[in-house]
């Protein structure tokens, strides 16, 4: 039996969508984990056999329904089961960044209150551990993998596997309660807490019920058309909602299997051997994949790279159209056809999306030329805009409908409503119950009618109904003469050059924009050893000459686009600097999600601000940095000023 079930009126948790599954797709793979170079898999019978007697197990720890169970760790089987083994037992699952620093641990900790930790390895174990004082509710901890624990004090500490046989152990003797508790779970039941990524202040723990995930599975499940046979890889924190959504809720609902990569490390070629149908990475992502495709290029002999030009270009003009099955004539089509066995083919089946039937791309704005890039190429690529307080779907686009200047229209079941400062609410079934343990934020988010405040400035068209973000609502503003800044805009054209990796633009309130850069070590790393120029550091590098040079023309190439769109000519980057450091999430400069930190990186770097704007050719800093084992220390540069070209005639245009 394939296809997505209907009509399951009595799923309303996800131990009942797993039960279900363990019937009617009892032999199909739910669950793949590459491990010392072997895919090994588990079908769902097999699956609802594990997550038991996990469920078991804990209750005979002494797990109590209402208990919350943090987990902690990379993409891993085991781990997305104990999230459906704590509900189970009527706890709630809370997943952790697994890169997360142990102060940072320390805080949702204990602000959920966990009684029992999760953790993938020692790493986690010791984070953990080293916290321990601070934590007064915590009391077992499970670890998973065993390497490096055996002389530890078991006391409090129990491997995965012998939960599972003790568990297995009493079966008889515990299976009653366990299937009185999730015959107990019903729709307004706590499915899972999921904390913010804490972009403006502390983190605030969303609680989302069965019916928020379910309700949202189904329908986006429904809405993409998304099979029983369709594999999607798990490769994105386990702690963000989104993976939640499309690894566990969807997985569950669809009866698709999920995939866990061997590691970061080996996630690409992870990504080549399974060619997942169903794919979603953060414009980082494809970012990263597009410069690695530039840099390979560029190595590439003259006859390849001028191919790749000429069919790219031509891939570019009809690609989407073919795509969208919109009329293309015969010989673009042949064209077309050609460059897919010459170019485009072989460069999908690189990338590992040969297979891709729907992909999507959330987070934060794509840039319209990568977006573009990847469309053009045939895969399916898609916008939605989504929220951990909306468990993800707000809007989404529709096949055939897929444009890189909107996020698409409302997805089923949602409502939208932009407010008169240009903010955007919505109202869902997905719709977050509360923020735990905080009213006061709960009651200024979302009102008594159930709509909810995004924080993000945007309109809807009237023709089409798509939604058209501008900017994070407190990122947009004025210059001082008056036009509109929206950074976001900015930052993203200027992350499409494969030699850039990370733009903060600031000019709110001033007269003029300015920019700070972030290099990518790999792209220009790469372009410095093909021209055999020697570098000791990141520091050295970014400060090079023919760097700077090189990245001044990208502002400028930029300055130039900006200044036809007549909304946002003022926005056009007059000064900036490279940066002595990559933006570092353990320097509190970044979320866990890889979002900027605004208001963070304006005051730490404020000396490098001040440069920017009192005409100062160069500026000295002194910046803390921390390391990968938590020490803290600094690095001191000295960082040349550029000047950039603006197109002061379209600017002016523009203002009158």
């Amino acid at each position: 039996m394939s296809g997505t079930p209907k009509g399951d009126v009595d799923m309303c948790s996800l131990p009942a969508l797993l039960r279900r599954n363990a019937q009617v797709y009892a032999q199909a793979p739910a669950y793949r984990e590459k491990e010392f170079g072997i895919w090994q898999s588990w079908t769902w019978r097999e699956t609802l056999e594990e997550i038991e007697a996990l469920a078991l197990g804990m209750l005979d720890l002494g797990l109590a329904p209402g208990d919350h169970v943090a987990i902690i760790g990379r993409n891993r089987p085991y781990l997305y089961w104990s999230m459906v083994a704590a509900e189970m037992c009527g706890a709630v699952p809370v997943p952790l960044y697994q890169d997360a620093v142990a102060e940072e641990m320390a805080y949702v900790l204990d602000h959920c209150g966990a009684r029992f930790v999760i953790a993938g390895d020692q790493e986690q174990v010791d984070k953990v551990i080293e916290i321990r004082e601070q934590l007064p509710e915590f009391e077992q901890m499970i670890y998973l993998d065993p390497r490096g624990l055996r002389k530890y004090d078991h006391a409090k500490l129990h491997q995965y596997a012998h939960v599972q046989d003790a568990g297995r152990a009493k079966r008889d003797e515990l299976m009653g309660t366990l299937n009185t508790l999730v015959d107990g779970l019903d729709y307004d039941s706590t499915c899972v807490m999921l904390y913010t990524s804490g972009t403006t202040g502390k983190p605030k723990g969303v609680v989302l019920s069965n019916r928020n995930v379910i309700e949202t599975s189904k329908s986006s499940s429904e809405f993409d058309g998304l099979r029983q046979t369709d594999e999607i890889l798990a490769y994105l924190p386990m702690a963000w909602v989104g993976d939640f959504i499309f690894s566990v809720g969807q997985a569950l609902w669809s009866g698709f299997c999920t995939n866990c990569p061997e590691s970061a490390d080996t996630m690409h070629v992870d990504l080549r051997e399974i060619g997942p149908t169903y794919y979603f990475a953060p414009p980082r992502v494809f970012e990263n994949l597009l410069t690695n495709v530039m840099i390979r290029m560029e190595d590439a002999g003259k006859l390849k790279q001028w191919l790749f030009r000429y069919f790219m270009d031509h891939a570019r003009k009809v690609g989407p159209a073919i795509l969208d099955g919109l009329p293309v004539s015969g010989m673009d089509r042949l064209k077309y056809a050609l460059g897919e066995l010459m170019i485009y083919g072989p460069l999908k089946n690189t990338l590992g999306f040969s297979n891709v039937r729907v992909g999507y791309t959330a987070g934060e704005a794509i840039g319209p030329e990568i977006f573009d890039f990847y469309r053009s190429l045939g895969i399916n690529l898609k916008q939605l805009y989504g929220q951990t307080e909306a468990t993800v779907f707000i809007t989404a686009q529709p096949d055939g409908e897929v444009r890189s200047d909107t996020v698409g229209v409302a997805s089923p079941g949602v409502e939208l409503k932009i407010a008169e400062n240009g903010e955007v609410f919505y109202r869902s079934p997905g719709v977050f119950v509360e923020y735990y343990k905080n009213p006061e934020s709960t009651a200024g988010t979302k009102d008594a009618e159930g709509w909810v405040a995004t924080g993000d400035a945007g309109f809807i068209e009237k023709d089409s109904g798509h939604l058209r973000i501008i900017d994070r609502a407190k990122d947009v503003g004025q210059m001082a003469s008056g036009a509109l800044f929206a950074p976001k805009y900015v930052e993203n054209k200027l992350k499409f050059y494969p030699n850039i990796l990370e733009v903060v633009v600031f000019g709110n309130g001033r007269e003029e924009c300015t920019a700070f850069i972030n290099i990518d070590l790999t792209a220009v790393g790469n372009w410095a050893e093909r021209n055999n120029i020697a570098y000791a550091s990141y520091q050295e590098l970014a400060g090079h000459p023919q760097v700077l040079a090189t990245i001044q023309a990208h502002v400028e190439e930029v300055n130039r686009s900006v200044a036809e769109d007549e909304m946002l000519s003022g926005c056009q980057v007059h000064r900036f600097v490279v940066l002595h450091k990559e933006l570092d999430a353990d320097d509190g400069e970044l979320t866990r999600t890889r979002k900027v930190r605004r208001r963070i990186i304006e005051e730490k770097f404020a000396d490098i601000i001040a440069a920017l704007y009192d005409g100062s050719s160069d500026v000295s800093t002194v910046t803390e940095v921390t390391y990968e084992d938590g020490r803290k220390g600094s690095i001191s540069a000295t960082l040349e000023v550029r000047t950039a070209a603006v197109q002061a005639a379209q600017q002016k245009m523009a203002a009158e």
